[in-house]
């Protein structure tokens, strides 16, 4: 595929002297919208109806690039949406598509180049991470219907925006000593006050597309909450600068958060996916990943020594044959005297036995975390299971952490860094998005 120029290139990488006369000729940004409460239209009415294509600045977005990008996110999510969820998740696949090219336009303007090999070797990684080569990964993706290319498409539009972003915004933005200082200053008189790792999926709206907008990010939360991930609903939907990384904002406190999420994330529970929630210039969906206190060491990063012992159920037990069968593991394991006995114990009653020394209490489900937070060593868990097996942890070992530190002041100073240019960033596709000439077939 061939990069789009632009028709307008003068107005998009010139001078910001010439970015803000040209936006005073055209439009009054942040101005006040004269729209009457009762819209009567003019002439014959649009039903609205759009064919899912485009051309932007003159590079064509065809069904099938559409089609590819859609079953792609089907196929990562693992979910099947109804007929009309699927019209808008399409439209918003297209919106997607189009800042896609939009980004690499723009870096084409500025002579940036991502090479094929390039993308190849951010493919195989890729590929990698699911355990297949990257003739078997594509090959998979034709399966559902997606293809290398769109896939490629994605990464190659990811660098080269990144790659735009280090020449037009990093060189600019700055972060000065005695600001960090100040922040290093607030965490320690902060210490052991909360923070949340948080991530999340921002939908723009304006007062014309409240409503849509806020019915798409319910329909979002709804398909979360059925199992789909959150970070590739996130990479493929939200507006904010943090989609290519799943959504993630890292770790934050509450009040570094808008005002609207900061009540918000101090009532979640860890796991938890919020309503949609209304903020400036849009919605945002909130994930709340974990919590801990600053600068206070956390219990749950305790580095555990386990033993896992496990029964297997075979098919056609009943509930109360299971129940039987993990009475009876509890009673042998609680019994068995510690780790030591655990071969015998095991080895008497038919049990499985597996050994972890390295397992960090917070990569733990939630249920088992206090509970194992709560045991002396040699303590064997309640047991837990699934239709085929049943199974305790015993706790055989455990290495408490250390008191934390805190950042240090360069990574301090790298994440208020980050957080400047992704500001700047989202601004400028705002820009790109405003000049840009598109043309709906």
């Amino acid at each position: 595929m061939t990069l789009g120029r632009f028709s307008r290139a003068a107005i998009l990488l010139a001078a910001p002297l010439l970015s803000v006369m040209a936006a005073a000729q055209t439009s009054q940004p942040g101005g006040q919208l004269d729209i009457p409460s009762n819209v009567q239209f003019v002439g014959q009415q649009d039903p609205g109806v759009r064919k899912a294509t485009a051309i932007v600045n003159g590079e064509v977005i065809t069904e099938t690039d559409i089609n590819q990008r859609l079953a792609l996110i089907v196929a990562s999510n693992r979910v099947e949406l109804p007929p009309e969820e699927l019209q808008r998740v399409r439209a918003q696949v297209l919106r997607n598509l189009i800042d896609e090219a939009l980004q690499i336009q723009a870096a084409a303007q500025q002579e940036i180049t991502v090479e094929d090999r390039e993308v190849d070797q951010y493919f195989a990684r890729f590929a990698g991470n699911f355990n297949q080569t990257p003739e078997a990964f594509t090959a998979y993706l034709r399966t559902v219907g997606a293809s290398d290319r769109t896939l490629k498409r994605q990464i190659r539009g990811e660098i080269a925006w990144q790659r735009l972003q280090r020449r037009r915004i990093e060189p600019f933005v700055t972060v000065g000593d005695e600001e960090v200082q100040q922040i290093l200053d607030r965490l320690n008189a902060s210490r052991g006050t909360a923070e949340y790792r948080v991530a999340e999926i921002f939908l723009s709206a304006s007062p014309e597309t409240e409503a849509e907008a806020r019915a798409n990010a319910g329909r979002i939360v709804q398909q979360i909450r059925a199992g789909a991930s959150f970070a590739a609903y996130a990479r493929q939907f939200s507006e904010a600068s943090t989609a290519a990384l799943g959504g993630d904002l890292g770790w934050v406190r509450a009040e570094q958060l808008p005002s609207e999420l900061s009540a918000l994330v101090q009532q979640m529970p860890v796991g938890a996916i919020s309503d949609p929630v209304p903020v400036p210039g849009g919605f945002s969906i909130v994930a709340l990943a974990d919590a801990r206190q600053i600068l206070t060491a956390d219990p749950r990063d305790a580095v555990l020594s386990l033993m896992q012992v496990s029964i297997a159920l075979p098919a056609g037990t009943s509930e109360q044959q299971a129940q039987s069968r993990a009475a009876q593991l509890q009673q042998r394991t609680q019994a068995m005297g510690g780790c030591g006995g655990a071969t015998e114990a095991a080895q008497a009653i038919g049990a499985e036995l597996i050994s972890n020394d390295q397992v960090r209490v917070r990569e733990l489900p939630p249920a088992l975390q206090q509970m194992l937070l709560n045991l002396g060593v040699g303590q064997a868990t309640q047991p837990f299971g699934s239709p085929e097996r049943v199974s305790v942890l015993v706790l055989c070992g455990r290495e408490d952490p250390q008191a934390a530190t805190g950042p240090t002041r360069d990574q301090l100073a790298e994440t208020l860094l980050e957080n400047r240019i992704n500001s700047r960033a989202q601004r400028y596709l705002r820009d790109l998005r405003r000049d840009a000439v598109i043309d709906y077939r």
